[in-house]
């Protein structure tokens, strides 16, 4: 059983996991922490993959005669952030700590392939997937690109993320659209530069970019249904470098994110018709860059049918949330779960007051969660592969 286990291994993955929050790494530079997870997965056996998507690793452990295959997913990089914690396991590098639990995910898979090959409860093939860059740099992206379903194949796909302001080891489980889908766009406005006494001799882009903020926000209040879910932010407005001076050009920035691709499409379309209006308004030219980021993530009924199941089975039905609204946060596992029935879960960090939410500088994993973390994953291989 899992329970006669963890005494003895959770200290082990604790201990592991706070090495690692030492050691961060950024996307695609998880050399270390690539090294050491492969090096784990050695030492127990299995079947061991590296250098996918970079720094990714993979290991296979089949038992029986099972053809059905299924795929545990953890993320390891770090955030390009400063830590401010003090504590014996803060970050040994400058400008650089696991302010999102990645540490924490990634031990915890690690604890579970030990027990899974200990336990050896299921008939199938078990997928370890250690995913670098989540991030915004989409290493679940090119993990895809280079063909990683290809070579690995499986039925279904799990993903897990800590969530402070959870009660410690309560499971999120929520069928259907759980994370946004993430855009970036970046905005140059040119118009004629001139004497801020003499407006009429110029051609403002500061008075068309102030129009542009406001215009694109009809996009969500007055284009986009209220029921669905959806949002336009600028978060960078630059122009002009004196008080006298009306700018020749001006850039602006920021990001759309939505719960359903078709909308995803929709907003893209009325960025671009909106900066087209005003050109057209106030005899400015505009270059819009629109880059398309993550696409929603979205979890399918069965594996997500499982995965309620194994964390009502882990935590009892009464610490099993399967309510949550969806988070306008945004995460690559999505790319996973556009091509294999995925389902993607929150597992409760504790409180979140006094600084510890995701992306803060005094952020911590909370260690007293990774025996659930644990039991969860193991779970849900024998139960997916019962």
């Amino acid at each position: 059983m899992i329970n006669d286990l963890l005494p003895t291994l959770t200290p082990k993955i604790a201990a592991l996991r706070r090495d690692l929050h030492a050691h961060p790494e950024l996307a695609f530079d998880e050399h270390r922490t690539s090294a050491k997870v492969a090096d784990y997965l050695d030492g127990l056996g299995l079947e061991v993959h590296r250098g996918i998507a970079r720094t990714g690793v993979v290991a296979k452990l089949s038992l029986g005669t099972g053809k059905r295959a299924i795929g545990l997913r953890a993320d390891m990089d770090a955030l390009p952030l400063a830590e401010l914690n003090t504590f014996p396991h803060h970050s040994t590098y400058q400008g650089r700590m696991h302010a999102c639990g990645h540490d924490g995910h990634t031990a915890m898979l690690l604890g579970a392939a030990e027990a899974l090959c200990k336990l050896r409860h299921f008939d199938g093939t078990v997928y370890f997937i250690f995913q670098p860059a989540e991030e915004h740099e989409g290493g679940g992206r090119v993990m895809v690109e280079e063909g990683l379903f290809e070579r690995f194949p499986m039925d279904m796909v799990f993903g897990l993320h800590n969530w402070p302001g959870m009660p410690a080891g309560t499971i999120g489980v929520t069928e259907g659209p759980v994370m946004a889908g993430t855009d970036r766009f970046d905005i140059g406005i040119t118009g004629r530069g001139g004497h801020a006494a003499m407006p009429h001799q110029a051609v403002d882009v500061v008075l068309a970019g102030s129009a542009l903020v406001q215009a694109l926000q009809s996009l969500v209040s007055r284009n986009t249904d209220p029921l669905a879910a959806a949002v336009v932010s600028v978060t960078r407005f630059h122009a002009g470098f004196a008080d006298n001076v009306l700018p020749e050009t001006a850039q602006l920035g920021g990001t759309v994110r939505t719960l359903n691709a078709e909308l995803q499409d929709a907003l893209e379309a009325g960025l671009r018709r909106v900066c087209t209006g005003i050109e057209a308004t106030y005899g400015v030219s505009i270059d819009l860059r629109h880059e398309r980021g993550y696409p929603p993530t979205v979890n399918a009924p069965e594996p997500s049918f499982i995965a309620r199941e194994v964390a009502c089975h882990v935590a009892g039905d009464a610490h099993v949330l399967t309510n949550l609204p969806p988070s306008m946060g945004a995460e690559d596992f999505a790319y996973m779960a556009k091509v294999v029935p995925a389902c993607y879960v929150w597992l409760g960090n504790g409180p979140g007051e006094g600084g510890c939410m995701l992306h803060s500088p005094h952020y911590d994993f909370n260690d007293a969660i990774i025996a659930t973390g644990i039991r969860y994953w193991v779970r849900l291989a024998e139960r997916a592969l019962a």
